[in-house]
């Protein structure tokens, strides 16, 4: 790429770009000298024009936007190269420049709500310091807007509510609430709608679209899914291992990638064209072999059934008044069941109590009403010990990997903590099998020494899957456990999964926003809206013939469904 300025002639009018990333260089200062983690970065963001950067996690995408609104981390710094600011270079502004900037010119929608958002303030005092810093109207009324905006119901009391109290998807929202605030010229989105579903992602999309048309609002788009990328963006530019490696025109890029690592990021991305029945006799495994092949448990000898869902309801009380209460439930009649050595989906909007699911067959939540049978015994009988052997048999794998994982751990005693805590081999066993989980989940075991404030948000992500998979369990919850994670390392984790359960006959409960991803690994999908259970059919059942409107309008909402296929079949 020339260094030269590009210049768009519109109406005779010579127009420049509004963000232009020239040759950048970020280095990290550590323990052991210097990391290069950007090396000869570039990119143009012309006005009204949205740009994805896409590539794995640690691939420096992330950090090249921090770079651009000066929130490098204290050990960070740009160490050659310029950031052009509408022909400013802000590479090495001062603070009091950049806050000047921030807001107004440049808004940022970061990727982790709960680092992000403060847990002692309400969620429309966060909005309404946002717009007072910025000199905008703050009242009641301006605050609900923002919120309603950005894909929240009941604006106005969700304002008067705390993050604890929102869904996970529910707090991203918040955060990109702030973020469209102040109507930037320039919004950096990293990961925005990652913990979003489809429905709710689609309607932040679409917001973002309407301010980049009446507006000229830019959009610099940092995320993993390339569906989205191909639908959303106008340009793509592929980064990996701290380098552009490949740009140009979405689509074009996409279907016709001319880099090895572009087209390795093509391949693995999911989509409704892949389907958990194809990868099994890709591998030779015929559909009703999948549990008996290998070393897998014979399911025919053991119940079919290993949960049991029967009429499960929980109802929260939540504070309207320094007295008053009022009943919100969040999970409403549900029943189903889980075939042992089968996934099996829940899907549905944010706040539709798929997460209150799962924590509830957990043992984490106490329900309202109804009944968890797991292996044939009620797991509200269960006694202290057998709770504790309860535990080793069903793990979990949350959602958020920041608020999940203990900072105060290094690697290794995250992963090694639960083998310690059932009294699982000794120190030189344990160690062996840290090293194996770690290959398992794609990351070099020399993280073993490493925080969890060392790595990307992906690469945590993976830690907290090998932590699960630990004690091997036969159970493993899923609370979108690869929504975080880049495609690459996503269909390593899928592919892993399915590995493991045609293996070993484990069984997952699998909660997921991406329709995409459920596709590829589940059985059975059972669908959820405000709290109820709508729909329940085999994967084929759902996709092909849905019988509900809400359960068409999700699978409508997928990004880039087929604009990620080949040309000849697209």
């Amino acid at each position: 790429m020339s260094n030269s300025t590009p210049i768009k002639e519109v109406g005779g009018d010579a127009v420049k770009p509004l963000l232009e990333i020239r040759d950048l260089a970020i280095t990290f200062a550590t323990s052991n000298g210097d990391v290069n983690a950007v090396r000869n970065a570039h990119l143009t963001i012309m006005p009204g024009e949205t740009v994805a950067i896409v590539g794995e996690s640690g691939s420096g995408k992330s950090t090249t936007a921090l770079a651009a609104i000066g929130l490098l981390p204290g050990n960070g710094r740009v160490s050659g190269g310029q950031i052009l600011l509408d022909g400013e270079d802000i590479s090495h502004a001062s603070e009091r420049r950049m806050i000047e900037l921030r807001g107004n010119t440049i808004g940022m929608v970061p990727q982790d709500p709960m680092s992000n958002l403060n847990p002692v303030w309400k969620i429309g005092f966060q909005v309404k310091e946002t717009l007072k810093a910025n000199g905008l109207p703050s009242g009641p009324d301006d605050i609900a807007k923002v919120l309603a905006e950005a894909g929240l119901p009941d604006a106005k009391r969700r304002a008067n509510q705390y993050p604890h109290e929102f869904s996970g998807g529910m707090r991203q929202r918040a955060l990109i609430a702030i973020g469209l605030s102040c109507q930037p010229r320039l919004l950096i989105a990293d990961e925005p709608t990652s913990a979003l579903d489809v429905t709710v992602q689609r309607q932040i999309l679409d917001h973002l679209d309407k301010m980049t048309t009446e507006l000229g609002t830019s959009v610099l788009l940092i995320t993993h899914d390339l569906g989205l990328a191909a639908e959303r963006a106008d340009k793509v530019v592929v980064m990996y291992r701290g380098e552009v490696v490949e740009a140009g025109p979405s689509l074009e890029l996409l279907r016709n990638p001319q880099h090895p690592y572009t087209q390795r990021l093509v391949s693995s991305a999911p989509s409704l064209a892949s389907r958990r029945i194809q990868v099994a006799k890709e591998q030779g495994i015929e559909s009703d072999e999948v549990l008996n092949s290998g070393e897998a448990i014979v399911a025919k000898e053991l119940p079919s059934e290993v949960l049991q869902i029967k009429n499960l309801t929980k109802v929260f009380k939540l504070r309207s008044g320094l007295v008053k209460t009022t009943d919100f439930t969040a999970v409403d009649d549900v029943s189903f069941s889980v075939k042992r050595g089968t996934t099996t989906a829940i899907v549905g909007e944010s706040g539709s109590g798929k997460s209150t699911v799962a924590q509830m067959v957990l043992n984490l939540l106490e329900p309202t009403e109804g009944s968890i049978i797991f292996d044939g015994v009620d797991t509200s009988t269960l006694n202290a010990k057998e709770l504790f052997k309860f535990r080793r048999r069903v793990q979990p794998i949350f959602q958020d990997p920041y608020g999940s994982l203990d900072p105060m751990y290094n690697i290794f005693r995250t992963i090694e903590e639960p083998l310690r805590t059932h009294n699982i081999g000794d120190k030189a066993s344990r160690e062996k099998k840290v090293r194996e989980l770690l290959d398992q989940v794609a990351l070099p075991q020399s993280t073993m020494r490493r925080f969890p404030n060392e790595l990307s948000g992906g690469q945590r992500q993976r830690v907290a899957i090998a932590r699960a998979l630990a004690l091997d369990p036969e159970v493993i919850i899923c609370d979108e456990a690869v929504s975080a994670l880049d495609v690459l390392v996503q269909a390593q984790v899928l592919n892993l999964l399915a590995d493991l359960q045609a293996r070993l006959g484990l069984t997952y409960l699998f909660i997921t926003h991406d329709l995409a991803v459920v596709r590829q690994i589940a059985d059975e999908v059972c669908v959820m809206e405000k709290g109820k259970l709508v729909e329940v059919g085999t994967t084929d059942e759902v996709f092909e013939n849905p019988q509900r409107d809400y359960t068409k309008a999700l699978l409508n909402a997928i990004p880039g469904a087929t604009l990620m296929l080949p040309p000849e079949v697209a």
